[in-house]
């Protein structure tokens, strides 16, 4: 590193990085934030399109003074591995199936690090990592939980958005996670999304989680939290001035799907 480099982990707040360390695992960049070695549940975060680990440093502080540690990673091609392919549309279905062939080789190593129960582990992630997140349990997995944002599983809409649209009809049915619901673990879900979102469109999120309520003999445990109009950019980008509350109801959900008895982190 150059005398005088700053790096992202730098710009994060002094009491986020004194709980925190950056590990590559398995070959993947991560923010890694716990209290401790104790075992504890955690929250597997994954950010969107030109974006990378360290956004959104609240929702991390938020977990981890409830309890709820955090392993966050850089995309393929963003953050600590960045390259001009982030910004090409054509190459976003390439990093999700990348990213999602990786969690399990980044949980792998992330069980000898301490502090991450293996057992308790929720996955998340803001548009392209909620995409992720959502193409991944599609295949056998251990998560107990799923955080949605800006994202969700009817892909047959993002013909019409910013992600997915240079891809035919037949190419985008073959990896719909609306096609594969018979592979979907039934699990707790809460989504959030902009009724008006520029990027990606609100049924993206709204058809998928009716479908999973459909499925599901827990419905009550599958839900939609839908903004009219938060101020947030093209309003997508985080949920503007409804972002603390977001991630207030993410940790409670957390709280209680991963553990019915966590207390505040001492």
């Amino acid at each position: 590193m150059m005398c005088g480099m700053t790096t992202r982990f730098d710009t994060l707040p002094s009491r986020l990085r004194n709980v925190s360390i950056e590990k590559e695992l398995a070959g993947v960049p991560c923010l890694l934030v716990r209290m401790d070695e104790k075992p504890r549940p955690f929250l597997f975060w994954m950010h969107g399109r030109t974006a990378d680990k360290e956004l959104d440093p609240g929702r991390y502080l938020r977990c981890v003074r409830r309890g709820i540690n955090v392993c966050a990673v850089d995309l393929p091609d963003h953050g600590q591995r960045f390259t001009d392919c982030q910004h090409h549309k054509e190459n976003i279905l390439g990093i999700i199936q990348q990213m999602s062939a990786e969690i399990q080789p980044v949980l792998d190593e992330l069980e000898m690090q301490g502090g991450f129960d293996l057992n308790r582990a929720a996955i998340g992630g803001m548009s392209a990592g909620g995409l992720t997140s959502v193409y991944h349990l599609c295949s056998p997995h251990n998560f107990k939980a799923v955080i949605l944002e800006a994202s969700g599983g009817e892909w047959i809409h993002l013909r019409n958005s910013d992600l997915l649209p240079h891809l035919t009809l037949e190419e985008l049915e073959v990896v719909n996670p609306m096609n594969h619901l018979t592979s979907w673990k039934d699990v707790p879900v809460i989504a959030f999304h902009n009724k008006h979102d520029v990027r990606v469109p609100f049924e993206t999120t709204y058809d998928f989680i009716g479908a999973l309520k459909d499925k599901s003999p827990n419905p009550e445990d599958i839900e939609l939290v839908a903004f009219e109009r938060s101020g947030a950019p093209n309003e997508h980008m985080g949920f503007g001035r409804e972002s603390a509350f977001v991630k207030e109801v993410q940790v409670e959900f957390l709280a209680k799907h991963l553990s019915p008895h966590m207390e505040l982190a001492s």
